[in-house]
């Protein structure tokens, strides 16, 4: 059965977002940084999902011209990869291999866990790790800890209004100050 994982930035504060829903604190280039992202990315047969607001900022950048020519591995990567976005105000989804899901997502996930098919992993999209991680869907988290305090912002999993213990299962420390933390539900 897929697994799911989320993929996650957050600042050493904890937010993922600073206070204007601005990520691009996130985004170090580095030779080291740079490499991982294209491992990941071309990840083979996964599945991305993703909210609303993710979805359209992603759909923005990677299919352009200056995502293939400033990271072509990880541009065709996520080109190329089937993609879920949850939304019920997005009228239609066009970036290529993508299906709008407007229904329940929580029965959409468990439905997508019990059948064959690649594992998921869900980039950004704050209210759609706190929505699945509190249903008990996500069987795995990688947060990126970036060496930068906003002060403000959003945190992850601010509507979670349970405990949900985590066992550490890796960590890898990079060049430009991030740090990967692997958990998983313990």
């Amino acid at each position: 059965m897929p697994r799911l994982t989320a993929f996650e930035q957050v600042s050493l504060d904890g937010f993922f977002v600073d206070a204007r829903g601005d990520m691009s604190w996130a985004h170090k280039q580095d030779p080291e940084w740079n490499e991982f992202t294209a491992q990941n990315a071309s990840g083979g047969d996964g599945a991305l999902l993703f909210g609303r607001v993710t979805y359209e900022m992603m759909a923005g950048f990677w299919p352009t011209p200056q995502a293939r020519e400033t990271m072509p591995a990880v541009a065709e990567g996520m080109n190329s990869m089937p993609k879920v976005v949850f939304s019920r105000t997005l009228r239609e989804a066009s970036w290529q291999n993508t299906r709008l899901v407007k229904g329940d997502m929580i029965a959409e996930v468990r439905r997508m866990k019990k059948e064959p098919g690649p594992d998921m992993v869900i980039l950004g999209s704050g209210s759609v790790v706190s929505q699945l991680a509190e249903a008990g869907l996500i069987d795995a988290l990688q947060i990126v800890v970036n060496p930068i305090v906003l002060g403000r912002g959003r945190t992850l999993f601010e509507t979670v209004k349970k405990t949900i213990p985590l066992r550490r299962v890796g960590s890898r420390p990079f060049g430009n100050g991030n740090v990967v933390l692997s958990y998983e539900p313990s």
